[in-house]
Formats: C-alpha cells, structure tokens, sequence
C-alpha cells in the first residue's frame, strides 16, 4: 500500500459554485457602481466647470452688446415761437420748452401740453440771451436788454394717487421773481452763463459794449439768531478777445470759459469773488476749423469742443512739470461725423455726450472709453435743440423744420472698450494716462475707472513672490524626503507636512496681517540677512561635520542627517534677527525703511509683497511638497537599482534617472500649487495694503482679482456696470487658469511620453 500522502482539496473547491457566482456577480457589480460612480462624479465636474463659464459669460455678455437707439415719435413742436432750450425729467415722460415769452411743459412721448407758465419779465424789456446752468440743476437763465438776468428752475413733484404716478412740473425762481442785475450800468447782455449752489450763484455777461462782468450772490446765515443776509458783489474781469460766442460757468462756480467761433479761448478763476483773474488764453482751434459748439461734460471739469469739420475733442487743466501751473490741454478726439457738430449735449451723470450734426444725425461718445457707442440719422435736417433725460435712456430733438424727435436709447455700459479696460486711461484731474481702478466715489458725476490692468497685474505679481518663496523649498524638501530620508523619518515628515494644507487661509491671512506684517517691519534687515546667514550656516555646518571622524559621523544613520540641522537652522535664525536692530543701526541709519525712500526711492508699505511671498508660500508648500514627493517616490525602483548598478552615484541617479522620470508629477505640482496662489483670496486680502498698484516693488502690496472681488461684490449693484466687471474679472480669472493648466497639461503629456522609455 502506498504511502503517498493524498492530495486535499484547496480553498476554492470546497467553496460552493452557487456562493462563488454571488460574489463575483457582487464583485463585479461593486466595479460597475464604482466605474459609474466616477464617470458621473467626472462628468459632472466637467458640467459644472462649462456651466460656471456660460454663467460668467452670461452676466458678463452685455458690457459686450453695443448701444441702440429707436425712434418712438415724432410731431410738431407745441406752443409758439423759437426754442432756446429744451429739457427732460428723470421719467422722461415730461418735457419743458423755453421761449423768449412763456415755459411750456408737455408730454414728451405724444407733445401733449402739460402747463404754461408766462415769463415774469418786465415791460418794454426783451429777452437778448441766454444760458443753461448743468443739465441736472434744472436752471436757465434769460439776459434781458437791461443789463438784467431772470433765473428759472424747472421742477417736478411726484405723487401717487390710487397708486398711480403723477408728475405735476413747477417753475421755481432761485432768485427771486425779480431779475437781478448782471451790469450795473444798465446794458443789454450778449451773452450769459449762470450757475446756481446752495449758498452761492454765479453770472456773468457780456454786454453790447464789449465789457465782461461777474455777478456773484452769496447767502450767508446768522449763526446766533438763524438770519439769512444776501450778500452781492460785481467785477468786471478783464478782456482780451475779440468777441464771445460761448461762454460756461463749472458748477463748482470756479472757473469762467470765454471763446470765439475762430477757437480763442479765454480761462479765468473766479473761485475768489474779490479778485477774479484771466489764467489763460489760448487757441482751441484744430486744423482751422471754426468752432461750432462748445459744452462742460458732466461733473464740469472737462470742456468739449466741436468743430466745422465733425470731429470733436476734449480738454481739461493738465499740471504742468516744468512750471507747476495747470494749463487747458487737449486730452482726446472723436472723429466718427463729417458734418459740422451744433450741438453737444452731456450726459447727467456719465461722461457720456450726444453731438447733433447739421445733416440730421445724433451720436452718442463716451469719453473714458475713447468710442463712439452708436450714431443715428434721425432726421433730413439739422437740430436747433437736443435734450437727453436724466437717466440718458431717452433724447428729444428739435430739427430746422420744427418737428420733436422722441428717441429711446438702450446704453447701460459705455463705459466699458477694450482701452477702458486694459489700456492707460487719461482720467479727468490726472497728470497723465494711468492704469487706474475706482469703482465709486461719492461723487454722482464721478468717472469710474475700471482698468483690470491692475489687478491681473497684482494677482500675477502675488503668485510669483509665492512661487518664488514656495517652490525651491517644496521641491528640494519633497526631493530629500523622498530619496534620501530614512523612511521612518519619512513617515512622520511627510504627513506633518501635508496637514499643513488643512490650515484656514483665513487664519494664515489674519496672522500675517496682523502678527508677520509688523514683525517683517521691525525686523526688516534680519529678514534679508536670512537670505546670506542660512545658505552659509548650513554649508559651514556640512563641511564641520564632514571634517568630524568617521566613527562619529557613522553613529548617525544614514537618512537621519537631516534631523541634525534643525538646530543650525534654528540657531542662524535667531542670530539673524536678534542682530537686526544693530545692522539696521550700523549699515541703514537706524531705519532701514527711511533709508529705502531717500537712497533708493522705494516706498514701503508694512503689508507688502514680502508678506504675501511668505504667508502664501507657506499655503502653497503642503501642495507642490506632497505631489512632489509622491512623483519622486514613485519612480520605479528597478531605474535606480539599475543606475546605480551601473556604477552611478546616488546623486547622479537623481538628476539623471529619478527627477527625469518624475518630471510630469513635479510639473503638475507646481501648476497646481500655481493655480492655488492665483486663485489665493484671504491671504492677500488680510496680509497686504489691498491697494490696486502697478509697481513690482517688493516693499508694496496689491490687489489681485480674487480679493477685488470678495472686497467689492458686497457693495456692487446686482446689474450695475460694476458688477458686470466683477464678473468680468472672474471671467478673467477663469480663463486664465483654464489656459494655464491646459498648457501645463500638454507640456506634461509631452514630458511623459519623451521620458517614458527610461
């Protein structure tokens, strides 16, 4: 009988057919669900990136759609006699039409009068010029052939009976009903120009015989007993010119305008009422052509010119370098029209103007953004008036023939070209053209400046000075870690690391504002002297212990070298900020950032890019490390045993075998650590100035476009021009970290493939 052991039957065999087909039916049913799983979880991701770029788009879209304008109506001007000037409330559904004898409110959509009001004026007295003060004041004034001036002011009281809008217009006299005296000697007035405050109203006129004169009329309340006296004064201001066909006041009744038809323009501050002097005198004309119009955009600061060829420009007061005197300077033109401009119409509130040319056509400009927003021909003929409402949503115009033109313009952002926002702007009251971003003012004729410029400018310059902190130290880090630590070192290294990532952003921005930003300022030279101290202490260290016996030395373990810096690390750290104040005595003066600004002409700000460099690098490190150190590690290990078969050193199997292979891992790190310090909110919005600059200075903060918008979307008007650039700028934000990492993501794959074969 044989004694051969007999055979027993394994695992699988004594396991029921039935019960291994229910669980490679639950197996596989396991992988399907988690095969759907992740399809549907991927898809979804992809869906959810389109959806938010279509919705971005979506908000964004309409700063892109240009201006229109339809007609609504037309018919015969009401009432009788020549139209000096017409007007609009804010509904514009209720117009005005001054004449030389009555006021006359009618409906602006059908011309339907409204109300008549007579013209207080006196007997054998006649109307000989007049003048509209800005367009949101409501207030005209008539000269009179007696040297006189009659100020009206045309308003609107809104009600609401059984629930439905009613507009009843007023006529109101600033002034008085009685006129007041403009030329004491009693002359008819050429010309006129009013502006009326609170406290202070200004006119000047012209008379007959060639003498300018300013009447000022002053209201100034007792401060005991509550009294109000009217206070008049009278100047005749010198004359230089040879006639006037313009003349304008600027609301902030300082300055005077007087010009000719031939482009002779005369400047005077009137700002002191006792000693008003002409500041200048110039010519405005361009390439001889006659000057046709002339008109104070919104806010009064610049002067707008047209002229008989059709083009139109702008100007306003421009510190001189040489000098230090403000000069009239032409900022920039428009030249869409070829017929002579009559009129130029501003806007209330925006710097946006109408021009009527003499061939029946109105176009409408906006000066901050440098474009024509859209032109109409809207009749045969040429205008004698042209009046936009108050919200610039309607214009009405009266054409040579004595027909109403009713107009409804669809323009909600021209504010916004190309130029607006990427290109230097030259705003009203600046120097020079400038990347500028201020959303808002307190100001209504306020010019927004909404250049991203600034902002792309600082979101870059915040992820460079985080990279450049960030990077060398993760990647040299994850390298040590990966290669050369023992891997029980390794094991404590490397999670201590990565939980570094689960670290608030908000905390991080709320210690380095507050903790890290006065610190770096106080301790300033013992920052930099890091950058000289550290390399050198180390490698002074590397080479003492080198010089050590090699029985000491072996004691260590290999991969534990690292544990033996901390102390040098620490020590040459405290050593370089503890000497900080006697450096900052002995080679900057006692203060290093005064120095700074009188050697170096470098401001400082104590939230700057240092901060940010520090704090954000120290947000990015976990991420670019842990990739890092998972691609290092991963390389296969039959490479480096094969390398360093072959006679290699362990150094030159990592810069010739293992970070060649692991290169498409590294790259990904830094992207998405990249991606991570672009799109970084908290930290630069606590840890700088969050002022939108240009300058690459080390010692300035920014702004980037993240923290713009968490700082501003609170405050913005959900449909406002300002919020649509918000999302614009999300846009932007979107756009470029969609490109950035598809091209991160091409050079990978070509990475990956040109080193797959090692």
């Amino acid at each position: 009988m044989s004694d051969a052991p007999t055979s027993q039957p394994s695992v699988i065999e004594r396991i029921p057919e039935a019960t291994q087909r229910r669980r490679r039916a639950w197996r596989m049913f396991k992988d399907g669900l988690a095969h759907h799983g992740v399809t549907v979880g991927g898809i979804g991701v992809i869906i959810a990136v389109v959806l938010i770029f279509f919705y971005l788009l979506y908000v964004v879209f309409p700063l892109l759609t240009p201006g229109s304008a339809e007609p609504v109506n037309d018919y015969a001007v009401p009432g009788e006699g020549r139209t000096l000037h017409l007007a609009m409330e804010e509904q514009a559904e209720i117009a005005v039409r001054f004449t030389a004898d009555e006021v006359l409110f009618f409906r602006a959509r059908s011309g339907e009068p409204v109300a008549r009001y007579p013209l207080p004026l006196p007997a054998d007295v006649k109307v000989t010029a007049f003048a509209a003060a800005r367009p949101d004041s409501g207030v005209v004034a008539y000269g009179l052939s007696d040297g006189r001036a009659l100020v009206v002011h045309h308003d609107y009281r809104v009600t609401y009976p059984d629930d439905k809008r009613l507009i009843t217009p007023q006529l109101k006299y600033p002034l008085g009903e009685a006129p007041v005296a403009v030329d004491p000697e009693g002359r008819p007035l050429q010309r006129l120009a009013v502006e009326v405050g609170e406290e202070t109203s200004s006119l000047a006129g012209l008379t007959t015989d060639g003498r300018l004169l300013l009447s000022r009329i002053r209201k100034e309340e007792s401060f005991l007993g509550g009294d109000v006296e009217i206070i008049r004064s009278h100047n005749q201001l010198p004359w230089t010119l040879s006639r006037a066909d313009y003349l304008l006041i600027n609301p902030q009744q300082r300055i005077l305008y007087a010009a000719t038809r031939r482009g002779e323009l005369a400047r005077y501050d009137i700002s002191d009422v006792d000693s008003p002097a002409l500041v200048e005198q110039l010519s405005i004309s361009e390439s001889g052509s006659e000057l046709t119009s002339l008109n104070l955009l919104a806010g009064g600061i610049s002067l707008l010119a047209g002229y008989s060829d059709g083009h139109i420009s702008q100007w306003f007061t421009v510190r001189d370098e040489d000098d230090d005197r403000e000069q009239l300077r032409r900022i920039r033109g428009f030249d869409a029209q070829d017929s002579p401009i009559t009129l130029i119409v501003p806007e209330y509130a925006r710097k946006g103007l109408l021009a009527a040319d003499a061939r029946g056509g109105i176009t409408i400009y906006h000066t901050t953004a440098h474009n024509r927003v859209l032109s109409r021909t809207v009749s045969e003929q040429g205008f004698r008036e042209v009046a936009v409402s108050p919200r610039a949503d309607y214009w009405l115009a009266e054409d040579d023939s004595g027909r109403l033109h009713y107009w409804k313009i669809d323009n909600e952002h021209p504010e916004i070209s190309w130029s607006s926002l990427w290109g230097k702007v030259w705003y009203e009251s600046y120097d020079e053209p400038a990347h500028i971003w201020q959303s808002s003012s307190a100001s209504n004729d306020f010019e927004p400046k909404f250049s991203l410029t600034p902002l792309a400018f600082g979101t870059i310059k915040a992820a460079f000075y985080a990279m450049l902190i960030g990077t060398p130290l993760a990647i040299l880090g994850a390298i040590y870690t990966s290669y050369f630590m023992a891997p029980k070192m390794r094991g404590s290294i490397k999670p201590t690391i990565e939980i570094m990532e689960a670290l608030p952003t908000v905390i991080l921005g709320f210690l380095a504002g507050l903790w890290l930003a006065p610190y770096v300022e106080t301790h300033l030279p013992g920052i930099f002297s890091l950058l000289i101290v550290m390399p050198f202490g180390v490698l002074l260290f590397a080479y003492l212990w080198h010089l050590l016996p090699w029985q000491l030395r072996t004691r260590v373990p290999d991969g534990w070298e690292a544990a033996m810096l901390i102390p040098v690390v620490l020590f040459w750290g405290w050593l370089a900020l503890t000497l900080s104040p006697l450096l900052e005595a002995w080679m900057f003066g006692g203060d290093m950032r005064l120095w700074l600004k009188s050697e170096l002409g470098l401001d400082f700000d104590q939230r700057n890019s240092i901060v940010v460099g520090l704090a954000m690098g120290f947000a990015v490190i976990p991420t670019i490390f842990s990739i890092t150190e998972d691609a290092i590690f991963n390389v296969p290990k039959h490479l480096t045993s094969g390398s360093l078969a072959l006679g290699a050193t362990p150094w030159q199997t990592l810069t010739r075998v293992v970070l060649l292979t692991a290169s498409p891992g590294i790259f990904s790190a830094v992207m998405i650590g990249m991606g991570r310090a672009v799109g970084e909110t908290m930290i630069v919005l606590m840890a700088t100035g969050n002022t939108p600059v240009m300058d690459m200075n080390i010692f300035q903060g920014m702004r980037t476009l993240s923290a713009n918008i968490a700082v501003e979307m609170p405050e913005s008007a959900v449909g406002s021009t300002h919020y649509r650039v918000l999302f614009l700028a999300a846009l932007v934000l979107f756009m470029f970290t969609f490109v950035v990492n598809t091209l991160a993501e091409f050079v990978r794959q070509r990475l990956r493939r040109k080193y797959a074969s090692l």
